[in-house]
């Protein structure tokens, strides 16, 4: 970056608008994968987004890359800086514009915290039913770009179900919006859904309107325990027949990552024995709280009596909700604490998951000694989390248990990345659930609307011309 540059950036933004040198801070370049390779030496942290459109044409002019951070607890390495990317935060841009109870609507920036939005909502009586483990570290912005998944998405959809509007700036400074409140809106093409899963490679998200549904009265959670995979898959189907559409989570745990979570959080109870091959976190939201809790207990009593499920418990209480809750939420800090730990985020069909569990088991085992895997995630909607905890080799064999699991995701035609995004870590992969045509045409959207390379370059896929490399490999955790 040439020192005129610089200068030109500094002057437009102002003092509370920029760091550099020792002010800036392990978090401009870290994540949950650890410390990055590169610390930079200045970072921009605009406020608006006419002043990040500013900084873009600056920056488009200089054909100076950047690489957009919001919380920085993605788990494919999209947010750290590479090279001489300028890391643009948008930490300063998290305020709440405004809550609209006609509309059921909240308009908001996109550094605001996850959590703050929830919170905001539950106080009107409205819930924004988007939820992850790290709700109160993840941004909206990132939420939006990776299009989040979490644990409801079996009602209430993938991140981009939640979005009705947005605002973003493209990598020559052009501020896109399309903020509306319309659930209709076919006025030709849905431009949202450009930015909304392309990882800040299209266009750099400010702002959206998110879609808000009525807080539910009830909330209703089981911890059940299965005897194999099949009655798990007609466990599933008799909740979904009997709840309807109250049904809000479906979480299953297999017999491993059951253990690992109990023997390495101290805070976790155990709700059930350790006895059994799987286990189920069951969720219902609905209107009417002593009807729902009658009828959530009668169809766990039936699922009982026809040997679906061997054993469950109930919450009888707020506590016990966050308690069962807290068993599924310790997964990733359970799974981190295993040796060197590999992480996959992956999605299937559910007619092949057992399938998936059965094959790749051999396939570790003849390829890998002594490793470990570990299997949870949000059956419901086909999204599976893989653990593979290397066992007698240091360091552990990455590429080769990346090879196999995706290689066998590619195979069962399933996808490679379910929630977290591709960033620079699963590039490589890309092509085991993206065929040559589809490839084709994101460098082509890429190529149309960044031409130059600008935004989040090397992150999805490489770019010709481009000098964004990774040294690292796949350690993404749940």
């Amino acid at each position: 970056m040439s020192d005129e540059l610089l200068d030109s950036l500094k002057n437009l933004v102002g003092k509370n608008g920029y760091l550099e040198a020792g002010d800036v801070g392990e978090r401009y370049y870290t994540d949950p994968r650890g410390t990055g390779d590169v610390q930079p030496a200045f970072v921009l942290r605009p406020s608006t987004a006419g002043e990040l459109s500013d900084i873009m044409k600056l920056c488009h002019a200089a054909a100076q890359p950047v690489v957009a951070q919001g919380g920085m607890t993605g788990l494919v390495g999209g947010g750290k800086p590479l090279g001489d990317e300028i890391p643009i935060s948008f930490e300063r841009m998290n305020r709440i514009e405004e809550l609209d109870t006609k509309t059921n609507t909240m308009t908001v920036q996109c550094g605001t915290p996850l959590q703050t939005i929830q919170d905001h909502a539950d106080q009107h009586d409205l819930l924004f039913p988007l939820d992850l483990g790290s709700r109160g570290s993840c941004t909206i912005g990132g939420n939006l770009s990776t299009n989040a998944g979490g644990n409801r998405v079996i009602r209430y959809g993938m991140a981009r179900d939640l979005v009705l509007g947005v605002e973003a700036v493209l990598s020559d400074g052009t501020i896109v919006s399309s903020m509306n409140k319309f659930v209709k809106n076919n006025a030709g093409y849905d431009l949202k859904q450009l930015f909304i899963g392309s990882e800040g490679t299209l266009g750099l998200i400010t702002r959206a309107t998110l879609r808000l549904h009525r807080k539910p009265r009830s909330q209703i959670v089981g911890f059940c325990a299965a005897p194999g995979f099949d009655a798990v898959v007609d466990f599933m189907h008799h909740m979904q027949s009997a709840m309807g559409g109250n049904l809000s989570a479906f979480e299953v745990m297999w017999t491993s990552v059951y253990h690992a979570i109990i023997d390495a959080v101290p805070t976790v109870k155990a709700p059930l024995s350790r006895d059994y091959p799987f286990y189920i976190l069951v969720e219902v939201m609905g209107g009417r709280p002593e009807h729902d809790q009658h009828v959530f207990e009668t169809t766990l009593n039936e699922a009982l009596e026809t040997g679906l499920i061997v054993d469950a418990i109930i919450s009888k209480s707020q506590s016990d909700v966050d308690d069962f809750w807290r068993v599924r939420d310790s997964m990733a800090e359970a799974m981190s604490k295993q040796h060197s730990p590999v992480g996959f985020d992956i999605s299937l069909s559910i007619g092949d998951m057992e399938v998936f569990a059965a094959e790749i088991d051999k396939r570790l085992a003849a390829s890998c000694n002594g490793v470990r895997h570990f299997i949870g995630g949000h059956l419901g909607d086909g999204n599976l989390h893989l653990v593979v905890a290397a066992g007698e080799s240091d360091p552990p064999p990455r590429e080769q248990i990346e090879s196999l699991v995706y290689g066998l995701t590619g195979e069962l035609k399933g996808s490679i990345s379910a929630e977290h995004g591709i960033g620079m870590m699963k590039r490589s992969h890309l092509h085991q659930s993206r065929n040559p045509a589809e490839l084709a045409l994101m460098r082509t959207l890429k190529n149309s609307l960044d031409p130059k390379c600008l935004l989040n370059p090397g992150r999805i896929f490489e770019m010709p011309g481009t000098n964004a490399t990774d040294s690292t490999h796949s350690s993404e955790l749940l």
